[in-house]
């Protein structure tokens, strides 16, 4: 199993090594990942699977019991698409270990009374668009298609992308699946945290996944020639936006302290106007992400934002506006589920922590509709998004241990 978890990650990856600077770049609906899901579709045939492309370009591999009996298919999967010089893990461990589980349960002789269903999505990540999870918001009846009308950096509008990788937006909600066509699902990933290891634990299940906030912040001020505007006459935009990016980290920490559950906020985009350099600042625009499990923190901690910003209007003599890109309620997973992962965990000798996700992943959607379940395993150091990213074949190997046994326990035989 090691050897062919080493073999088929690589191939995954379109490398021969995963050791690369340059890191892994597969972004949704390009080329790149679709090459990536070529070699999940036959590596899944070379298995027997039989495959399924749906309206959005998600692949379903599916082993039909011999019986046909017409149940529920018991489904697990991930996604192999990256972020810009991302690791090689992130997505693909998920996808790796699915098909490894049903790979050992085929050597074993297994045979399920449910369908066992891999699937791969299609971009999860928001690296190319700032739109996560597509492929999956199609399958659970979550996608909007008026999002088909936003740009990559290039220009190209999302249905731009999904048309040329070969499919028609206008029918992408046919991706849609029935309630009735699943009967559970479990996603694993890497941790891309260490609270596995800070807890001398071996994996991880997840009892909510903290959804964000996410707000665009306009601070409008003045510009003005850098040598000629007095001091006391300027409306410095940049200036302005300082005191917030710096409170945002200070309030986050101290809320996050004295909260039952963690919060974090973070102040991750800028973008300036003019950005020339004798020039004072006219326009920032911000980008704030808060994020926690407790959707009442992240309210409270929004609201301070813009109490915040009323300050500095005054204080700063400038003009702020605040949009709210995204607000998503926080997703608590299936408790039973989590049971089942925990049991399976215990009866193949590995030591359990029962934690929350404070990364979006697709289950989240799938949660929506079906019970669903998230397992982490570790990563090095936490890192993930970086080149770096690593995770052990030897817990890649846990992973498909632990995805066998719960396929194993949910799908009869």
């Amino acid at each position: 199993m090691i050897k062919w978890l080493d073999e088929t990650l690589k191939a995954f990856n379109l490398t021969e090594t995963m050791k690369r600077a340059e890191g892994f770049t597969r972004l949704g609906y390009t080329e790149e990942e679709d090459r990536s899901i070529e070699v999940f579709k036959a590596t899944a045939e070379e298995l027997g699977l039989t495959i399924i492309e749906d309206q959005a370009g998600n692949i379903i591999a599916r082993w039909e019991p011999e019986n046909r009996s017409g149940l529920p298919a018991v489904a697990t999967g991930s996604h192999l698409d990256t972020v810009s010089m991302g690791g090689g893990y992130d997505g693909a461990a998920g996808v790796l270990c699915s098909l490894g589980a049903v790979k050992k349960l085929k050597e074993e002789g297994f045979q399920p009374k449910h369908p066992i269903e891999v699937i791969c999505f299609r971009s999860e990540e928001s690296a190319r668009f700032g739109i996560s999870t597509i492929g999956s918001k199609a399958m659970s009846g979550l996608i909007n298609k008026e999002i088909g009308s936003v740009e990559d950096e290039e220009g190209t509008t999302i249905r731009e992308a999904v048309e040329k990788t070969g499919f028609k937006w206008g029918e992408i909600t046919g991706a849609e699946r029935e309630s009735s066509e699943i009967k559970s699902f479990v996603e694993l990933h890497i941790e891309q945290g260490t609270q596995i290891e800070d807890h001398q634990k071996q994996y991880g299940v997840v009892h909510g996944v903290a959804c964000p906030i996410r707000l665009k912040v306009k601070i409008e001020g003045k510009a003005g020639h850098t040598g000629t505007t007095p001091m006391g006459n300027r409306k410095d935009a940049l200036v302005a936006a300082a005191p917030l990016i710096s409170d945002i980290e200070v309030r986050a920490t101290q809320m996050s302290n004295e909260s039952e559950q963690p919060i974090v906020a973070t102040v991750s985009t800028i973008h300036l106007q003019p950005n020339v350099m004798n020039v004072i600042p006219s326009l920032v625009e911000l980008g704030i992400d808060i994020r926690s499990v407790d959707d009442g923190l992240k309210s409270s901690f929004e609201e301070m934002v813009k109490e915040k910003c009323k300050e500095i209007e005054q204080q700063y003599n400038v003009k702020i506006v605040i949009d709210t890109l995204v607000n998503n309620p926080s997703v608590s997973l299936d408790s039973e589920v989590q049971e089942k992962l925990l049991q399976v965990g215990d009866n193949e000798g590995y030591s359990s922590l029962v934690m929350n996700s404070g990364a979006g992943h697709d289950v989240m959607n799938m949660a929506k509709k079906w019970p669903s379940g998230l397992i982490f395993i570790p990563c090095k150091e936490g890192l993930s998004h970086h080149p770096d990213e690593y995770a052990t074949l030897e817990d890649l190997k846990m992973g498909v241990e632990l995805l066998a046994g719960y396929l194993k326990l949910e799908a009869g035989g």
